[in-house]
């Protein structure tokens, strides 16, 4: 209504549908192949390799997931005594949480956590450290959670510079909390060992087959990019086309086998996920095209000059609104003109984003979604875990500044050494 002509109105929608359309497609395609792996019992793998009902050794193998590869390597070759495995273990599988969404990552493992540890306030201190870690874990990966994904897509990051600036904060925001729950009472406590209720379940025909497929397509994405310059999308699209063909293959004539297959996985997938995010980036994509972000973003320049403080504002906001809006908002305040691509500005949002929105149990999918699964209140929340998490925030923030600080003295002390020639 306020577009000076229709055909101006008809050019923004169109080009805040291409942008959109490019996120939609690629949660499509990354559900649907974590539904895959899913129903072929990929994540069986996970509780096949969970050998210890110890709370300390618990609380460290439920910051993460693991797959059954990695915990046989580790068994094997390291030989190393049970804890130290399981903490190992730790953080081997800290990568995995960086693959499938902090939503997945959340439910698969607080349902683990269900199976292996009683009702108690132990076992929800163990999800909330799920949570965190799923969180954290998204931070340092371009497709790890969805708001990564989104500066990734639009260009405000890259993938390995986000990777090498951005893991160490992000294992710091997930060790911090750690270390400071396995000094509480509740974990720190000398409790019965728990038996083992793990459910009996079967892999399905070539489950394990299905699973490393389905991953290796979801780590491929960021190659695929580099490679051909095409969109994101388009490289999750060619892994789920070719999770399909086998699929397809491997269970061909088979027709109790049909949920198996990814027409069923499709009509499975959770489709309020997808419309959430084009309804709110449609919104949000209205307001940059009346000036309105930009207005925004000028005054707070204005007012706040310093990028580090906005970045960590915008984290701790995250705690109680969505961090979906809150990324795009903020893309659409700042420009890659004034804030270039992999600016510290950028790399700061991608995890204060993410991280910020541990502190609050509403500040994020995967807090919702335990909420949900272990009936967790908020004030419960708020008084025995957000402090510790909050302490994990700014120490992961601290980090990025201290190894930016670092990274850049040693590149001018480099740059100032005098080269001598023979």
């Amino acid at each position: 209504m306020q577009a000076p002509s229709t055909e101006i109105a008809v050019s923004e929608l169109s080009r805040a549908s291409a942008e959109v359309s490019e996120i939609v497609f690629f949660l499509l395609g990354a559900m649907t192949i974590v539904e895959i792996v899913d129903a072929h019992q990929g994540f069986k793998l996970v509780t096949d390799n969970i050998t210890t009902r110890k709370p300390r050794s618990l609380l460290w193998v439920g910051a993460v997931t693991i797959t059954s590869w990695e915990i046989r390597h580790l068994g094997k070759c390291l030989h190393l005594s049970s804890l130290a495995t399981l903490s190992a273990v730790g953080f081997v599988t800290f990568f995995l949480s960086s693959i499938l969404d902090n939503l997945t990552t959340t439910i698969v493992m607080v349902s683990l956590v269900r199976k292996l540890v009683p009702p108690s306030e132990y076992r929800k201190l163990l999800g909330a450290v799920v949570v965190i870690a799923a969180n954290a874990g998204g931070v340092w990966s371009p497709i790890g959670d969805v708001t990564t994904t989104m500066l990734w897509i639009h260009g405000q990051i890259s993938t390995l510079p986000t990777m090498k600036s951005l893991f160490i904060p992000s294992a710091v925001s997930l060790a911090v909390p750690l270390a400071l729950l396995s000094l509480t009472s509740e974990v720190n406590g000398k409790g019965q060992e728990s038996s083992n209720v793990l459910a009996s379940e079967q892999m399905a025909p070539k489950g394990q087959l299905v699973s490393t497929v389905g991953t290796g397509a979801l780590i491929f994405v960021p190659v695929f990019k580099a490679l051909t310059g095409l969109p994101p999308y388009m490289g999750i699209l060619l892994g789920l086309g070719v999770l399909w063909i086998l699929t397809d293959a491997i269970h061909y004539g088979e027709s109790e086998r049909q949920k198996l297959k990814v027409p069923q996985a499709l009509s499975r997938i959770n489709m309020q996920v997808p419309l959430f995010f084009l309804g709110i980036l449609l919104s949000v994509s209205s307001l940059e095209a009346t000036g309105l972000m930009r207005k925004i973003g000028n005054y707070l320049d204005a007012h706040i000059p310093n990028t580090v403080l906005i970045a960590s504002a915008i984290g701790v906001v995250s705690a109680v609104i969505d961090n979906i809006p809150l990324v795009a908002a903020t893309i659409g305040m700042y420009d890659l003109t004034s804030l270039p691509q992999d600016s510290e500005f950028w790399q700061l949002i991608a995890y204060c984003a993410s991280t910020g929105g541990s502190m609050l149990i509403i500040g994020s999918a995967a807090g919702v979604a335990f909420m949900g699964m272990e009936k967790v209140d908020f004030f419960w929340y708020f008084r025995k875990v957000s402090g510790f998490a909050f302490a994990g925030y700014a120490a992961g923030i601290a980090a990025y500044l201290a190894v930016n600080s670092l990274h850049f003295s040693l590149r001018a002390t480099l740059a100032q050494a005098p080269i001598q020639c023979s």
